[in-house]
């Protein structure tokens, strides 16, 4: 039997405040098959990024099993640098993400550096046609390009280090939709290509409908419904309206 690519069992998610510990995310568990893409999706305070971030590694209150690329996170615990070589990031709004001091070749180089790539000069002109922008951006400002064109840069860089896994916090919502359908056609193709699995949040059912090989909801810091994403298109209807309500009306736990 094959090893799912990514484990969550069991996660509880918490954070420590004045009253006490209070818990974001309740008893995650799912796996994600090698090569495939899982939806996460869920309202504003579902509990969708906080599981993300976690899975990440920049969170570290919780609980359970996060098995993500054969490295098991920690509770408490920095990840090591091999788990950031084997997954990475792409963040919801690429300007927040991107240091306004640096330039785009900066950006990518010093992630290849850290990871200990060389050749820097073939390789950065080489992950910016990839994706679709090209060297004319090499030297440009994040306040340089347009929303669309930062977060292609974000994409570069998270796949700078070559990982054979990205989890993407909403990446296409702070976009205009023509520019949307451009990003998620990018990361199909960069899925495709390089034959990535990803973890994918979102609270556009259209979206994860698009990308997605499994779904799973998240209502109130749990995981309330997972299932194949053919098995959701071939009952649309039905299935729509309940996970519109169900996303409608998530609320408590922190996004």
């Amino acid at each position: 039997m094959v090893e799912p690519a990514i484990r969550v069992e069991g996660v509880d998610v918490w954070y420590a405040g004045r009253d006490g510990r209070f818990q974001a995310v309740t008893a995650a568990s799912f796996s994600v098959a090698s090569g495939s893409v899982f939806g996460l999706v869920g309202g504003s305070g579902s509990g969708k990024s906080t599981l993300l971030r976690t899975m990440a590694g920049l969170w570290r209150g919780f609980d359970g099993l996060i098995d993500v690329g054969g490295h098991r996170l920690e509770p408490g615990r920095r990840p090591p640098m091999a788990f950031h070589a084997a997954a990475q990031m792409v963040f919801q709004d690429p300007f927040a993400s991107l240091n306004p001091r640096h330039t785009v070749d900066r950006a990518l180089g010093d992630a290849m550096t850290l990871h200990g790539f060389a050749d820097l000069d073939a390789r950065v002109p080489r992950l910016l046609d990839q994706v679709g922008l090209g060297g004319g951006f090499r030297f440009r400002y994040p306040h340089e390009l347009s929303g669309g064109q930062r977060q292609r840069v974000a994409i570069a860089r998270a796949l700078a280090v070559e990982p054979k896994i990205l989890l993407l916090d909403e990446p296409t919502s702070a976009l205009d939709a023509s520019v949307q359908a451009e990003i998620l056609n990018l990361l199909a193709a960069i899925r495709r290509d390089r034959g990535l699995t990803m973890v994918l949040v979102t609270h556009d059912l259209g979206v994860v409908a698009h990308m997605s090989d499994r779904i799973a909801v998240m209502s109130k810091g749990r995981i309330v419904r997972d299932f194949a994403v053919d098995d959701w298109q071939a009952a649309a209807g039905s299935h729509q309206s309940d996970l519109a309500a169900l996303i409608s009306g998530s609320s408590a736990a922190p996004a």
